[in-house]
């Protein structure tokens, strides 16, 4: 569903992607990881087509990444989500399925079941400006998942969640691996990577240092956190 072809991404003199290519199969649940600055945002960049590599391709679901056609099956959440401060979340959602294209009852009704999924009902009317980081996170999630998408992109999604809070984005995701959707994360907290994905690829200075199965790349004793930093380790010793 995802794939990436040997993708350089060079920034005047700062190389940002050396040669990455990975592939990530229609329903899995897949982790990009790596230290800040291993280049996890410049991918999703690219697949978003925010930017462009400077060598290589990617593709989704078959098709280049620069087609607009690619990315009408794919639902984004950036790391830091922003609304209007004037503006409610239903009316954020409901601008949002409109530029989607999805007619007047059926918005209503696709509005109020994303309200419903991400537990925003209580709060859907209030001004964004009173909203807390996980208000926002979720209407920013609802928001991603209108009209159903194949592929999910979530950048650092409970960055500033309480443990409650992050436990109940983890468990809505968990739903969406019953319609057998493609989701590509990146996130620093390993441990909820370790629970909801089952694929993990490690980023270090712009370099894939290794994909594998989380079940392999864990080794017995070890949690997600020891196994990235033997990874990484390893890699800033060659």
């Amino acid at each position: 569903m995802i794939e990436l072809r040997a993708v350089d991404k060079r920034y005047g003199t700062v190389t940002a992607l050396r040669g990455v290519s990975f592939t990530v199969e229609e329903g899995e649940f897949f982790a990009l990881l790596g230290p800040n600055g291993a280049g996890k945002t410049t991918v999703m960049r690219i697949l978003l087509d925010f930017t462009r590599p400077t060598a290589g391709t990617a593709w989704i679901n078959g098709i280049p990444s620069t087609e607009a056609r690619a990315r009408s099956i794919v639902g984004y959440l950036p790391e830091n989500m922003q609304l209007p401060p004037y503006m409610s979340g239903r009316a954020f959602l409901q601008r949002q399925a409109a530029l989607g294209d999805i007619g007047g009852t059926s918005r209503a009704t696709e509005v109020d079941r994303l309200i419903e999924l991400v537990n925003m009902k209580e709060g859907a009317r209030r001004a964004a400006a009173t909203y807390s980081k996980g208000m926002l996170q979720r209407i920013g999630l609802a928001a991603a998942l209108i009209g159903s998408p194949r592929v999910l992109i979530l950048d650092e999604p409970t960055t500033g969640l309480d443990p409650a809070g992050t436990r109940e984005f983890r468990l809505i995701l968990e739903r969406l691996k019953l319609d057998r959707v493609t989701l590509l994360l990146n996130s620093h907290i390993l441990s909820e990577v370790e629970k909801l994905c089952s694929t993990a690829a490690i980023l270090d200075r712009g370099i894939l240092v290794v994909k594998d199965s989380i079940d392999r790349l864990v080794r017995e004793g070890e949690t997600l956190e020891d196994a990235f930093v033997r990874n990484v380790g390893a890699h800033g010793a060659v």
